[in-house]
């Protein structure tokens, strides 16, 4: 391009700038017309290197293509800087209509920057508007159908060094680098273009071929399939019934095709499973549930869905695909149950007795005197909505939700059976269990307290809980008991455990301390058992030594 002080422009160099704008736009690729627009800025427009850092979906640019000289493009192709960084660069310097540019007296404040560049040597400028190596000019690229910075939005940036008159552009230079961008950002977008559709095209035909080989492989894969699959009806009076099943399916339930089309799922669902079935039973619906074979039983099963429809978008129908895990589900079962019981005795550990504990009481304590008509309910003060295991109470809250059906839980008063039936926590607490293991060892210390679980267990009534906290200790929780009540059972359970116990061919006994806790709303799991224990103790200090071990 020839220098800008002449009045004239060359019809050479806008045939060049001419040619090389028709090759941007000629491109067969996005990777060609990102080379092309580098190197159409070396080519036509006069400068001795050009980079075109591209924006990525994440915002961030990338050194897309670089021309003009070989060494610097392999360091910095492909290397990205942050929009951050671009960002400031753009915003700082001097505005040349579109254009950024950057001298070299406020540029070195961006050398430690994470945007890639080269650096170029060269004697410092002689005269006033002559290039130096730091100077830095933009061409920033918009989205087309706006020209401007202040609109559009950033597509990209053009960055040239080293012009080759050794001079800054003058008014033309300037006018052609900002036009060649622009032009640049509608050849890049429109390759984009190409390449999205391009990618459509071969796309939607790999699409349609793989329809067309599916229709074969589908009937195959849905007769041969190692795990049950049915066609059900989707929508309408019909919906759910099973117009098809494969043989795995078949074999699964015990049932024979044509009996199968006679029943939908929800036909052959659990009763207990029927919700589940039916929030499920939509296109990419997933449940886990049981399904009844012939015989009356039931089996565990995987159950997932989708929607498949007709080439002409005909009716659609339900693919469910049906896959056994009994086997699984029982492991599932024994895993939860080992979890939550104790290895040895089989009872319930601490923290699933917690867990039961903590079910049966809300955080609000419970007040004096029961609400005596729906009229006095609405207008309580304290009241709050339910939460996951009773209430969520939260201070400061003054709603009542009508339909919460907790029943408090309390306790009898202290120092005389009122009548009141509560939750009682029976805290017991082995006598003598330690010789028994100094003595006899381990062995005989775990059958002992096998043996005891036992006892317990059977001394109490069906829903009652028995869990062991660990070592020799036990708790039960009983429900619906007075006081006198709670303490006729410790003396059965006593009288209970104190009776000799086979051990290693040997009878041993050991004695039991038992402490009376009650539960009531308002306390905690462990503050619970931490009054049960300190009765327990308390109990234990009041009998004589030597009558401890025998109860």
């Amino acid at each position: 391009m020839e220098t800008e002080s002449e009045p004239y422009v060359r019809l050479a160099s806008l045939r060049q700038l001419h040619q090389v704008m028709a090759d941007m736009n000629t491109a067969r690729s996005l990777a060609d017309t990102l080379q092309t627009v580098a190197d159409g800025v070396v080519q036509a427009l006069g400068y001795e290197m050009a980079c075109v850092n591209l924006v990525r979906p994440d915002g961030d640019l990338v050194v897309a293509a670089f021309s003009g000289n070989s060494a610097a493009e392999a360091l910095i192709t492909g290397r990205v800087g942050s929009r951050e960084s671009w960002d400031r660069r753009l915003n700082m310097g001097e505005r040349w209509g579109d254009l950024v540019f950057i001298p070299h007296t406020e540029g070195w404040v961006l050398d430690d920057d994470d945007v890639p560049q080269w650096f170029t040597d060269g004697p410092a400028p002689r005269f006033e508007d002559e290039w130096h190596p730091s100077d830095r000019l933009f061409a920033p690229m918009y989205t087309p159908g706006v020209q401007g910075g202040s609109c559009g939005e950033l597509l990209g940036v053009v960055s040239v060094d080293r012009p080759r008159n050794g001079r800054h552009p003058g008014a033309w230079g300037r006018e052609a680098l900002q036009m060649y961008a622009f032009q640049a950002a509608i050849a890049i977008s429109n390759a984009r273009l190409r390449a999205n559709m391009q990618r459509a095209l071969v796309r939607l035909e790999r699409e349609q071929q793989a329809l067309r080989a599916s229709e074969e492989s589908f009937r195959q894969a849905f007769e041969y399939a190692p795990s049950g699959m049915a066609i059900a009806e989707m929508g309408g009076d019909q919906h759910g019934r099973i117009l098809r099943t494969n043989d795995a399916l078949c074999r699964l339930l015990g049932r024979p095709a044509s009996a199968m089309r006679r029943y939908s799922f929800s036909d052959l669902v659990h009763p207990e499973d029927i919700g589940t079935l039916l929030r499920t039973s939509a296109e990419g619906g997933r449940a886990e549930l049981r399904l009844g074979r012939r015989d009356g039983s039931y089996v565990w099963v995987s159950l997932r869905n989708s929607v498949v429809a007709d080439a002409a978008d005909g009716p659609r129908f339900l693919l469910t695909h049906v896959e056994d895990i009994e086997e699984r589900k029982r492991r599932e079962l024994q895993l939860a149950h080992r979890a939550s019981h104790d290895s040895l005795t089989g009872l319930p550990n601490s923290a699933e007795l917690r867990a039961r504990l903590a079910a049966r009481l809300c955080r609000r304590p419970a007040h004096a005197g029961e609400l005596e008509s729906l009229d006095a309910a609405y207008s309580h003060p304290a009241f709050d909505a339910p939460a996951a295991h009773g209430f969520d109470y939260r201070p400061g809250t003054e709603a009542y939700d009508a339909f919460d059906h907790h029943v408090h839980t309390v306790a009898p008063e202290d120092g005389r059976d009122d009548g009141t039936k509560g939750l009682a926590v029976l805290f017991c607490d082995l006598d003598g269990f330690k010789s028994i293991n100094d003595r006899f060892g381990h062995n005989a210390g775990d059958a002992v307290l096998i043996e005891v679980a036992r006892r317990l267990s059977r001394g109490v009534r069906d829903g009652d809980t028995v869990a062991r906290l660990g070592g020799d200790e036990f708790v039960i929780l009983a429900d619906g008991l007075g006081r006198a009540d709670a303490q006729d059972l410790a003396v059965r359970l006593r009288n209970e455990i104190i009776q000799p116990i086979r051990a290693e061919g040997r009878a041993v006994r050991v004695g039991a301390s038992f402490g009376i806790g009650w539960a009531h709303c308002g306390m905690t799991a462990d503050e619970v058992l931490k009054s049960a224990d300190e009765r327990m103790y308390v109990e234990k200090r009041s009998r004589p030594k030597q009558h401890r071990r025998a109860g």
